[in-house]
């Protein structure tokens, strides 16, 4: 029988560290008399990895151009072949006018383009270029006569709107309104414009319905001059 404290027989023993010795005898021989062998271990500030290389401040080149494809090449034809045919319709429509342009002529019809007044066309006025030079002093005469009319008719319309505002009847306004919009179109279509085309042509014919309608016009202003008492007390008209 075995005793209370015998041996275990698997038991290994102490454990021995075989590298304490080692740790121990740095510096020192391992046999006396013998070769001198050291045993090192590197530090850890000196298994630091070395640092990268620091990039050139101008590695990023803003101002250098980028090439970025805009368009494919079948995009570029896909444009080429619009705009080409964009061309062609508008030289088509060119000569459509032309043609209208040339039969007009023909036919003794001149196409009046709007150019006046020069920030708002409503009519057609070219003294210098369409009336003959004997006559373009007469035109500039009636020129100045119908702006004369509007200027007037205008200033009919100021006038009446004090006196409303004074405690007049308000009709007066709303007459002289009217004299405005009535009349000066219709100065410009009944005996202004008849003179410009006679003018233009040289034609005596046209100068009848002129001197027709430029005689009612003269009434007008001679009524208007005197404003007798008949509508509102002659008030409508300054």
């Amino acid at each position: 029988m075995a005793g209370r404290y015998d041996p275990n027989p698997f038991d290994e023993g102490d454990e021995v560290n075989p590298f304490a010795d080692q740790g121990k005898g740095a510096g020192k021989s391992n046999f006396s008399g013998g070769p001198f062998y050291t045993t090192s271990v590197p530090s850890a500030a000196n298994s630091r990895p070395s640092p990268l290389p620091h990039e050139p401040a101008d590695f990023y080149d803003r101002g250098a151009p980028v090439d970025i494809p805009l368009d494919s090449a079948t995009d570029l034809k896909k444009k080429e072949r619009e705009l080409q045919a964009r061309e062609a319709d508008l030289k088509k429509r060119e000569d459509i006018v032309k043609r209208k342009e040339e039969a007009a002529a023909r036919a003794g019809i001149v196409l009046e383009e709007k150019n006046w007044p020069p920030f708002f066309p409503i009519i057609h006025h070219d003294i210098a270029n369409e009336i003959p030079i004997h006559l373009q002093k007469l035109q500039y005469v009636a020129f100045t006569t119908y702006l004369g009319l509007v200027l007037c008719l205008l200033w009919n319309i100021i006038a009446t709107t004090t006196a409303w505002i004074k405690g007049e009847d308000p009709k007066i306004w709303f007459l002289a309104l009217i004299y405005f919009i009535s009349g000066v179109p219709l100065a410009y279509v009944l005996w202004y414009r008849p003179l410009y085309r006679a003018f233009r042509s040289e034609s005596a014919i046209k100068f009848s319905w002129f001197f027709l309608f430029y005689l009612v016009h003269i009434g007008f202003v001679i009524f208007a001059a005197v404003a007798p008492p008949v509508v509102f007390k002659g008030k409508s008209l300054a």
